[in-house]
C-alpha cells in the first residue's frame, strides 16, 4: 500500500508499505479520506514530539476490509469513521468516561506518548472498538468526527445554559466547528473575532451574531458595544496573548475556555482576586472521548453542522506537504487528503 510518511521534521515521502492485518479485536479500514489537523503539521514541523518514521492521520473515514478474531460489532463492507486512540480501559479516567485523560492512552496518528501510524496511507489498522458506523454519510464529512468531537467535549466543559452569549476568539476550522456546536447545544447571542476577511465571512454564514476584526478594534472594546454580557470566552487559537484576551471579556460568574493548543512552558497573567471575587472559571479541554465521538457523527448525520463550506483544499498522498505549506500560511481552511485519489 501507498503511505505519507514523515522520516524526519519537515521532510514527508510517499512510501510503498506492506498493508497491516488484523489482529485480535482489531480491523483493517481502506482509507476513504482523512482531515489534515494542526495536530500533523505539529508532528510534521518536530514541535510535537515524536519517533520517525511515523504514518500522521487521525481525522479519518473508511470501509472496513478485514476484522481480526473475536470482533462482533462489525464486518466487512461497513462504512465507517475511526476514533483515533486506544484508551486502556481500566484507569480512574476511563472508568468515569475521561478516556481523553487516560494514563496510558495510545494515538492513532496524532499526538501522544506512544504513536501508531495513521490514515495518511491506503489501509489503517485501529481496534474494532474505535469504529462508528456513519450510514451513508460521505466519507468527506465523515473526516470531521474527531474535530467536531473535540468541539462537543469543549462544549460540555463550558457547561453553558440555554440562551448563554459565547465569544469565540478565533475562525479557523475548530473555530467555525466550535460556533455550530455552540449553537446546536443552546447558545443564544455568538461572536466571533476573527482578522482574515473570508473567515469572518464564513462565520457570519455558519450563524454568528457578530463578527468583529480585532485588528480594526480591539475585542475588549468592540464587545461591549455588541452584547450586555460574556458568558462563555473560548480562546481557539493557542495563543497567550488570545488567551489573557478571551479571559479580560469574561463576565462574573462566567467560564474561558481554553481550546487552542497553546505553546508549552508559556505563561499567562491572571488576577487571583479578580477570579475569586468574581467567580470566573478557566477551563482547558483536551481532545475527545468515544462518547463525544459518537454524538459528533450523530450530529454530522443529521446535518446539525455544515462542514461543506470548511474543505478549501483536496489532495491526495503526494500532496500533504503542499496542505501543511497551505497551513503555514494560513490559506484557506480544511484539507482533506483522499489516498486513493
Amino acid at each position: 500500500m501507498r503511505a505519507a510518511v514523515i522520516t524526519d521534521r519537515d521532510e514527508v515521502s510517499v512510501e510503498e508499505r506492506e498493508r497491516p492485518a488484523a489482529g485480535p479485536d482489531e480491523a483493517v479500514v481502506r482509507v476513504g479520506a482523512c482531515g489534515v489537523c494542526m495536530t500533523d503539521y505539529h508532528l510534521y514541523r518536530g514541535t510535537f514530539p515524536a519517533e520517525f518514521p511515523l504514518v500522521p492521520g487521525h481525522e479519518s473515514a473508511g470501509e472496513v476490509v478485514e476484522v481480526g478474531e473475536g470482533v462482533t460489532g462489525v464486518e466487512a463492507g461497513d462504512r465507517v469513521a475511526v476514533y483515533p486512540g486506544r484508551p486502556c480501559g481500566d484507569c480512574r479516567f476511563c472508568d468515569t468516561g475521561r478516556q481523553n485523560l487516560c494514563e496510558d492512552l495510545v494515538a492513532i496518528g496524532g499526538a501522544g506518548d506512544e504513536i501508531l501510524d495513521g490514515a495518511f496511507a491506503e489501509y489503517v489498522r485501529v481496534p474494532a472498538a474505535s469504529l462508528e458506523p456513519i450510514g451513508d454519510l460521505s466519507y468527506e464529512k465523515a473526516t470531521f468526527a474527531e474535530p467536531l468531537g473535540c468541539c462537543i467535549r469543549g462544549v460540555d466543559q463550558a457547561d453553558i445554559e440555554t440562551g448563554d452569549t459565547v465569544v469565540i476568539v478565533g475562525a479557523g476550522p475548530i473555530g467555525l466547528l466550535l460556533l455550530q456546536a455552540f449553537r446546536a447545544s443552546g447558545a443564544g447571542t455568538t461572536v466571533v473575532s476573527e482578522p482574515v476577511d473570508h473567515r469572518r465571512e464564513t462565520a457570519a454564514d455558519l450563524g454568528a451574531d457578530h463578527v468583529v476584526d480585532p485588528t480594526a478594534t480591539p475585542l475588549p472594546e468592540r464587545v461591549g458595544d455588541l452584547v450586555d454580557r460574556v458568558d462563555v470566552a473560548v480562546e481557539a487559537v493557542g495563543l497567550p496573548d488570545t488567551i489573557e484576551t478571551a479571559h479580560s471579556i469574561t463576565s462574573a460568574g462566567g467560564t474561558t475556555l481554553v481550546f487552542g493548543v497553546p505553546p508549552q512552558n508559556e505563561t499567562i497573567e491572571i488576577d487571583p482576586f479578580d477570579v475569586y471575587y468574581r467567580e470566573l472559571e478557566l477551563v482547558g479541554t483536551f481532545a475527545l472521548t468515544p462518547n463525544t465521538f459518537s454524538r459528533a457523527v450523530t450530529f454530522l448525520r443529521g446535518g446539525r453542522v455544515e462542514v461543506d463550506p470548511l474543505v478549501t483544499g483536496r489532495f491526495d498522498l503526494s500532496g500533504l506537504e503542499t496542505a501543511f505549506d497551505r497551513m503555514a500560511d494560513s490559506e484557506g481552511l480544511k484539507k482533506i487528503v483522499s489516498p486513493g485519489r
